[in-house]
């Protein structure tokens, strides 16, 4: 009897120490990296999706505590399956990172397929998905009936919302809802620092918490920008994004402010929406380290590629500069010779190194 009740608490310890990790899959392999990455959801975590080495504590056994990455969605949306591949193909060169909105299985290029389609990139004359398959762009009527269709949508969702509010006795104007928050960001974050302090959790002494990136891209750069205040956040990564003189999630320019530390900026050239904003953006930042690269892949960048394209290298290289001292990563930014031989077609601007 003895005997039974010990092989029972042994067991129900082991299911305790493992009951963390709900569900997970890997994506494209993997990734290129020596250390092949998984996508994590976490029962204790359950708005968020973790990126992690698939051995992670082995891979601190070799290299010491892994960087960190906390990222913020295109649309400021609740879901992170369209930078899958890019976030995959980071962490697996030893990166944790972890991403707003609850874990998704749905289909990663299907999901690109459906904004391809309907936005095309107009500085590329041949876009392939991860998978292989060529987009074609929708006919001009086909996309005219699609704007249409999501102007419906919000129409509808903002009438349902001042009758709900009328409902409850607020006569106040109707307005759209976002999902996520830019302090979503500061909560993954301290969820990670619970989580590295605890000894029955799978990140135990795993994370380097003096090198953490805040990542955005598009509306998820503004939630980045009303974060970067803190102290923690060591740099920040700043995709197809700018803030200009815009307010998006409560973030206005006064945000560059309160900004210290290196700064990234990955734009998809005039064909990008965020262009003109993340000029600005990069005028406006008076003494702080900050390169601005321009391609020509428009605001879906290359995201959809395989092991997320150009863009997963170009965000790798700055990474491993800043928090792994790999000082030869830097030629990417700082020399434009080594970059005109690299990619041709990009432009590099910098100030302050």
């Amino acid at each position: 009897m003895k005997k039974f009740l010990l092989s029972a608490m042994l067991i129900a310890a082991s299911v305790g120490l493992n009951a963390q990790t709900a569900r997970k899959q890997v994506v494209e392999n993997g990734g290129t990296g020596p250390y092949k990455a998984e996508v994590v959801e976490d029962v204790s975590c359950p708005k968020f999706t973790t990126y992690r080495p698939q051995n992670l504590k082995d891979v601190v056994a070799k290299t010491g505590k892994v960087p960190v990455i906390v990222y913020a969605n295109g649309g400021c949306a609740n879901n992170n399956v369209e930078m899958r591949f890019l976030l995959t193909e980071v962490c697996s060169y030893g990166y944790v990172a972890i991403a707003i909105g609850p874990y998704d299985e749905n289909d990663v290029n299907a999901k690109w397929k459906d904004v391809l389609e309907y936005s095309y990139p107009e500085g590329k004359e041949v876009v392939m998905l991860a998978n292989g398959e060529r987009i074609l762009q929708k006919s001009p009527e086909e996309i005219k009936a699609h704007q249409e269709q999501m102007r419906k949508q919000i129409e509808k969702m903002m009438k349902e919302q001042a009758e709900a509010r009328a409902k409850a006795g607020n006569k106040q104007q109707a307005t759209p809802v976002q999902e996520t928050y830019p302090r979503m960001l500061l909560e993954a974050l301290d969820w990670l620092t619970d989580q590295n302090a605890d000894p029955k959790s799978d990140y135990y002494h795993c994370l380097d918490l003096d090198h953490v990136a805040a990542m955005g891209q598009s509306c998820g750069g503004a939630q980045v920008l009303g974060v970067a205040h803190d102290p923690r956040i060591k740099t920040c990564v700043m995709l197809n994004t700018g803030i200009a003189d815009m307010e998006m999630q409560g973030v206005t320019l006064e945000a560059l402010n309160s900004l210290h530390q290196p700064m990234f900026y990955l734009i998809g050239g005039p064909a990008d929406v965020a262009f003109p904003n993340a000029q600005k953006d990069f005028d406006r930042i008076k003494d702080l380290p900050v390169v601005m690269m321009n391609t020509k892949d428009g605001h879906s960048g290359t995201y959809y590629e395989k092991n997320g394209g150009s863009y997963a290298v170009a965000v790798l290289k700055w990474l491993d500069w800043q928090f792994k001292g790999e000082v030869g990563k830097a030629a990417f930014f700082l020399d434009d010779d080594y970059l005109k031989y690299q990619y041709p077609d990009w432009k590099v601007v910098r100030k302050n190194f």
